[in-house]
């Protein structure tokens, strides 16, 4: 592929193509992973919110350990700011 620096060197480019002989993948696997990787920063930022939340309702570190099925140490590792 050739590398392009301007709007018209990119136009060149596209205009060179031949549909009749590129190879074209199925791009539903990135659109996948992108949706994934977007479902998964809005659990952990969902997540994140939870658990401040259950710190200011008087939630102590252990009953929220509890929640995440692991131990109170770790939970107040990854969440305490």
């Amino acid at each position: 592929m050739t590398k392009t620096t301007d709007k018209q060197s990119v136009e060149e480019w596209l205009d060179s193509l031949d549909p009749a002989t590129m190879v074209v993948r199925d791009g539903r696997y990135m659109r996948e992973i992108s949706a994934a990787v977007a479902a998964l920063a809005a659990a952990e930022l969902r997540l994140e919110e939870a658990v401040a939340g259950a710190r200011r309702a008087g939630d102590s570190w252990e009953m929220i350990g509890v929640a995440l099925g692991t131990s109170r140490q770790a939970a107040h590792r990854k969440f305490a700011r």
